[in-house]
């Protein structure tokens, strides 16, 4: 059974930071890309970042030079380092493993910027 952990959410002011985790089991993680996705209320869920199997890592235009994915193939995990977060970046995040035609997806966690 595929089950992923995401944990780290919350509420931050703008300019602050975030890390967020995610945990996966009944996967074989180190061959899956790991990626993160946002979906903000009435808007589509749009990538973030992921990182392949290799550790090649692919960004948003939006989040190029604030956010950073990073994984550990040891303890199934992935991670998304989130600097200087900007009220657009309001959204429940999730996370995703995908190999091929296979994908698995988190529950979300919510990640909300205000003052």
């Amino acid at each position: 059974q595929v089950q992923f952990v995401e944990s780290g959410g919350g509420l931050v002011q703008p300019g602050g930071s975030l890390r967020l985790s995610c945990a996966a089991s009944g996967i074989r993680f180190s061959v899956y890309v790991m990626g993160w996705f946002r979906q903000a209320p009435g808007k589509q869920r749009e990538l973030v970042a992921d990182i392949t199997s290799g550790g090649s890592a692919n960004y948003a235009d939006s989040v190029k030079g604030r956010f950073t994915v990073s994984r550990d193939n040891a303890k199934n995990t992935v991670y998304l380092q989130m600097n200087n977060l900007k009220p657009e970046d309001t959204a429940v995040y999730y996370c995703s493993a995908r190999r091929r035609n296979l994908e698995y997806w988190g529950q979300g966690t919510q990640v909300t910027v205000s003052s």
